[in-house]
C-alpha cells in the first residue's frame, strides 16, 4: 500500500490547511460520499476502495477537526465552531456504508451521517445502479437502444461499456419516471443475476444508528423533487422520514435533497416542505462550506476527488473560500 504519510509536510500542503480556517473564521466543510467499495471495480473506477477512503480519513482527521453534522450546525450557529470544522455524509444507503467505510470511520473516530432512500432498503436497487450492473453483465457485444433517440452501443471492451452506462445514465436522469422506465427495462434485456445487496438492510440500518452514526431521511425513492407535484414532493420526504423513524426508532434531524442541485434538483417550495416535515437541517449538492449566515436547509457539500494528498488538501482550501450566502447557493 502507498505511505501517503510522507506527503502530510509538503509546503503546499502547509500553506493551503493555513488558508482553511484562519483563527476565528466560522466555516463548516461538509464531505459527501455515496460507496466505499472493498477494491478496484472497473465499472466504478471513481469510487473510493478501501484503501483509498483510509488514507482521506486518516489525512483529514490529521488536519480537521470532525464534529457530528447535528453538533456542528449547531456551533456553527452559535459562532462556537472550532477551527477546520468538518463532517461525512454518505448518500443513498448503500450496504458498504455499513461493511467497510464504518470500521474506517471508527479507527479513525470520525463520527458520520448516513441518508436513506428508504425504497431500496433489504434487496431493492436504485436504477442507475441498474444500468450498471447490466452493462456489466450485458450478454452481447452491442446494445440497440435507437428506438429511444440513444446510441447503438459498442460493447465489446470494459471502456466501451462503462462509457455507454455514464451516457445512458446521463440521458436517463431527467426523464419522466415511465419514459425512463422503458430504456432501462430494454438497456436490461437478456441480462440475468443482477445484485440484489448493494442498499443496507434493515438489520444494518439498525446497526449503524447503534454504533452512533446519524441516519437522515433521503425520501423514498429518490425522485427528482422538482419533477413532483407538490403533494407528491411531500409524501416522499415525509414517507421516508416516517420509515426511517420506525427503523430506529427516534426523530430524524437531518435531510438530503436528491440529486441535490438548488434551484435545478429542489426549489423553494422543497425547503419549504422538508421544514414543514420537522427536520432541522438539511444538506445539497452545492459546492463550497457553511458560514454563520448560511441557510441550514440548503447546507453545501463538496468532497475533492484527488489522488494525491497534496492536491485533495489544496483542492479543500480553494472550496473553503466559496462560502454559501443565506439563500443558499455559494458563490462561483
Amino acid at each position: 500500500m502507498p505511505d501517503f504519510s510522507c506527503r502530510f509536510s509538503h509546503p503546499m500542503v502547509n500553506k493551503a490547511i493555513m488558508t482553511l480556517s484562519p483563527l476565528g473564521r466560522q466555516r463548516l466543510s461538509i464531505l459527501i460520499y455515496h460507496r466505499v467499495l472493498r477494491e478496484k471495480d472497473w465499472m466504478r473506477p471513481g469510487t473510493p476502495t478501501a484503501v483509498e477512503f483510509a488514507w482521506k480519513m486518516r489525512m483529514l482527521r490529521r488536519h480537521f477537526t470532525f464534529l457530528p453534522l447535528p453538533e456542528a450546525i449547531r456551533l456553527l450557529r452559535n459562532g462556537a465552531l472550532p477551527p477546520r470544522a468538518a463532517c461525512v455524509t454518505f448518500d443513498d444507503g448503500y450496504a458498504d456504508n455499513f461493511t467497510v467505510a464504518l470500521p474506517i470511520l471508527q479507527r479513525y473516530a470520525i463520527p458520520a451521517t448516513v441518508f436513506v432512500a428508504t425504497g431500496f432498503l433489504d434487496g431493492g436497487r436504485m436504477w442507475n445502479d441498474t444500468v450498471v450492473e447490466s452493462l456489466r453483465y450485458h450478454p452481447t457485444e452491442v446494445l440497440d437502444l435507437s428506438e429511444f433517440g440513444l446510441p447503438v452501443y459498442v460493447t465489446d471492451t470494459g471502456l466501451a461499456r462503462r462509457r455507454a452506462a455514464y451516457d445512458i445514465i446521463m440521458h436517463c436522469k431527467y426523464l419522466e419516471p415511465i419514459r425512463r422506465r422503458d430504456i432501462i427495462e430494454s438497456v436490461v434485456g437478456r441480462t440475468r443475476g443482477l445484485p440484489d445487496d448493494l442498499m443496507l438492510t434493515t438489520t444494518q440500518l439498525r446497526d449503524l444508528h447503534r454504533q452512533g452514526v446519524e441516519i437522515g431521511g433521503h425520501t423514498c425513492f429518490h425522485p427528482i423533487l422538482s419533477s413532483l407535484s407538490l403533494t407528491r414532493a411531500r409524501e416522499e420526504i415525509i414517507g421516508g422520514k416516517n420509515q426511517l423513524e420506525d427503523i430506529i426508532g427516534e426523530p430524524l434531524r437531518l435531510f438530503a435533497y436528491p440529486n441535490g442541485r438548488p434551484n435545478q434538483d429542489y426549489l423553494q417550495e422543497h425547503v419549504a416542505l422538508v421544514k414543514e416535515a420537522g427536520f432541522e437541517a438539511a444538506v445539497s449538492t452545492q459546492w463550497g462550506v457553511a458560514g454563520p449566515r448560511s441557510d441550514p436547509f440548503q447546507l453545501p457539500r463538496f468532497t475533492p476527488w484527488d489522488k494525491s494528498s497534496t492536491k485533495f488538501l489544496l483542492r479543500m482550501a480553494l472550496n473553503s473560500c466559496r462560502v454559501a450566502p443565506p439563500g443558499g447557493v455559494a458563490p462561483c
